[in-house]
């Protein structure tokens, strides 16, 4: 086990190095640059930007001052907001996106996983139908078409809801329905036909074979086993609702990451765009660990390598 986790820690540094030099070049590759304006900059200007922002070094000398500043976990200031650094926006915006994660996520197993359930142990009948079209609706329907129509519906017509803010409980409301929709559907199909083909194994029949009742059978020896898909996209669907929708925080005026990021990538703010891509790859490459970890309490059958 010590062995496993070591190698995975070793892959997920490698991983996220990886993904900060592609980002790096990516930003440096783009036309223009962070003082880019409509009306252009006199060039003395530009240049004193340039320098006090170190963006008149050689790139490689940028790069390992990056790195250099994510050992300290410092992400750099930003370049379009005076006295405000990348941390800041963090601080600032990821509790909002994780209250609004955590909510949602507790809406999304608590919806999806009776769904698949119902709709395997009904295949075929009016439940598993209705409960399939609606999760193809979910998973078809584009989140800002959905979240759209709530605010249209409850926001503007019948005034249940507010129109943007997460300033009273109600305001959460309309954002975890429409950035749960999605996650909601897909797990729901993925449960059903997990849970449909564990249903099909032969231990299965042969636990039926020996008198054990039909609840004992699907909650001991069924459930266990059809979760086991649904855990491994758990880690990638956490690490997308903690860290927030950069469309449905933007629509609801959330001040979530999400909103900071959509806003520092129209306005080319590159050290914010640089930081909040670091910071979603990797809580997105530890939340992904996590699962791997807890197949082990699921099924204890697997067994990591040492």
């Amino acid at each position: 086990m010590r062995g496993y986790v070591l190698r995975r820690l070793a892959m997920m540094l490698v991983t996220l190095l990886m993904i900060t030099a592609l980002t790096f070049l990516l930003m440096h590759v783009v036309p223009g640059g962070p003082f880019t304006r409509e009306k252009q900059i006199p060039a003395e200007v530009l240049a004193a930007l340039e320098r006090k922002y170190n963006l008149d070094d050689p790139l490689w000398k940028q790069y390992a001052d990056y790195l250099g500043g994510l050992l300290r976990f410092d992400l750099g200031p930003s370049f379009k907001y005076t006295g405000k650094s990348v941390n800041d926006f963090l601080t600032a915006g990821f509790p909002y996106s994780a209250k609004l994660g955590m909510y949602t996520l507790v809406f999304v197993l608590l919806a999806s996983i009776p769904m698949g359930i119902v709709a395997a142990l009904r295949s075929g009948r009016w439940a598993d139908m209705v409960l399939m079209a609606a999760a193809t609706l979910g998973v078809t329907i584009p989140s800002f078409v959905i979240a759209t129509f709530l605010l249209y519906l409850f926001a503007f017509r019948l005034g249940w809801a507010p129109t943007f803010g997460v300033d009273k409980w109600q305001g959460y409301i309309l954002p975890i329905i429409t950035l749960g929709g999605y996650s909601i559907s897909f797990l729901a199909r993925l449960m059903r036909s997990s849970l449909l083909e564990v249903m099909g194994q032969d231990y299965i029949r042969t636990a039926r074979s020996k008198g054990i009742s039909e609840v004992r059978v699907i909650v001991r020896h069924a459930l266990r086993n059809a979760l086991i898909p649904v855990v491994t996209v758990l880690g990638p669907t956490v690490a997308n609702l903690l860290t927030g929708s950069f469309v449905i925080e933007k629509i609801f005026a959330i001040p979530g990451i999400g909103n900071h990021f959509v806003n520092s990538v129209t306005q080319r703010d590159y050290t914010t765009i640089m930081g909040m891509t670091v910071f979603y790859a990797a809580f997105l490459i530890s939340m992904v660990f996590v699962v791997d970890l807890f197949y082990c309490l699921i099924d204890p059958r697997i067994q990591f390598d040492t």
